[in-house]
């Protein structure tokens, strides 16, 4: 649905030239939930105006539902009828809503449709039915002030898709949220990719919206991109940094003569006591330095962090036992912790030296 190939925008400012998008291939399926993930300064927002030509690239080609928008852009800065037309299919949700304070909640729905030479009546009917799909059918005649950030959001929601779009774009559209909000924002999203068919782009530097509501993922630095694929494909990636940020464990071996992995866990495996019987059927201690789990598209996933006893070539076994069954083991390239100065807690003691043993432990 969405292809950029050898993207790439230099802007030049006083005499300078600064690479914000570095030959960016990416690729959008059509009915995806897909995110871009980068701190800032990555090239996130750049990425996301040249999909639309907001930006108009410096080179490279832009193709959204099997039309190059980059062949429509023409030489001048203003764009042509048949971009026009192209863009009028791509909705786009901004950060600080960009709401106009003067007029009403509908009337801002309304506004792409009066541009577009709708009729009043059609424009009525049409944002009433956009208000109601984003829970908002009571507040037509409210104004912007009126609204919270949530609220405000919905609306330029609503107004995104007065063009019947197949294609969403959202540019940080819930950084300026608090954190419920941001959760209501997103199930919405999911909503109306799942309702309408929706291929949503959506940029943040926040890995808890990866985590909640994309099917697919990339990881933006300095302008490219350096991983990208499936959620469930980068959680079963060796050495990936997204798999890394989404689900951070931590913790060193607690001496040279230790080995220390981490488990990935997801789709029938979460669920399965695997570490507790690889204790049991090889008789060894094992100690969990750090785990975290969480739901991603509906199925649990997780990583482990554990410390096995012996070096690494006394553990092929053990290791190759976890991979039968179905989970990523990744050998943790970690130091031996330092000698403990202060008297742990109870929790720290026990995810150091304590035998899995209980049934459900993973």
């Amino acid at each position: 649905m969405i292809t950029t190939t050898g993207l790439t925008k230099v802007y030049r400012s006083r005499g300078r030239e600064i690479t914000a998008l570095d030959g960016v291939d990416l690729h959008v399926r059509e009915g995806e939930v897909y995110g871009v993930i980068g701190q800032s300064g990555a090239g996130k927002s750049s990425l996301i105006r040249c999909v639309n030509l907001l930006e108009r690239p410096t080179s490279g080609t832009v193709t959204v539902d099997g039309q190059d928008l980059t062949a429509l852009a023409g030489p001048g800065p203003r764009a042509g009828r048949q971009l026009r037309e192209a863009r009028s299919r791509i909705g786009m949700v901004f950060q600080h809503f960009n709401l106009l304070s003067s007029r009403t909640v509908q009337d801002n729905v309304e506004l792409p449709l009066e541009i577009l030479g709708h009729s009043g009546r059609e424009r009525s009917r049409k944002a009433l039915e956009l208000l109601d799909l984003v829970g908002l059918a009571d507040k037509a005649k409210s104004y912007p002030s009126q609204l919270s950030g949530g609220q405000k959001q919905r609306v330029g929601i609503a107004r995104a898709l007065a063009g019947d779009p197949k294609v969403l774009l959202s540019d940080e559209a819930t950084s300026a949220l608090d954190p419920e909000t941001t959760r209501s924002i997103l199930q919405l999203l999911r909503d109306l990719n799942r309702r309408l068919g929706l291929t949503v782009l959506l940029i943040t530097h926040e890995m808890d919206v990866v985590k909640t509501v994309c099917d697919s993922a990339a990881l933006m630095e300095n302008g490219r991109i350096v991983e990208s694929g499936t959620v469930s494909e980068l959680l079963a990636t060796p050495g990936s940094e997204l798999a890394a940020a989404l689900f951070p464990v931590s913790g060193a071996a607690s001496g040279e003569d230790r080995t220390v992995v981490d488990v990935t866990f997801h789709g029938d495996a979460a669920t399965q006591p695997v570490i507790s019987q690889l204790s049991r059927t090889y008789n060894i201690d094992i100690s969990i330095l750090g785990a975290a789990m969480d739901t991603v598209g509906g199925l649990q996933v997780g990583r482990m962090r554990i410390e096995l006893p012996g070096r690494f070539e006394e553990n092929v076994v053990p290791i190759g036992f976890l991979r039968e069954r179905g989970l990523q083991v990744e050998v943790a390239d970690t130091a031996p912790a330092p000698a403990a100065t202060t008297v742990p807690g109870p929790a720290a003691t026990a995810a150091v030296s304590a035998p899995v043993a209980k049934e459900g432990a993973k």
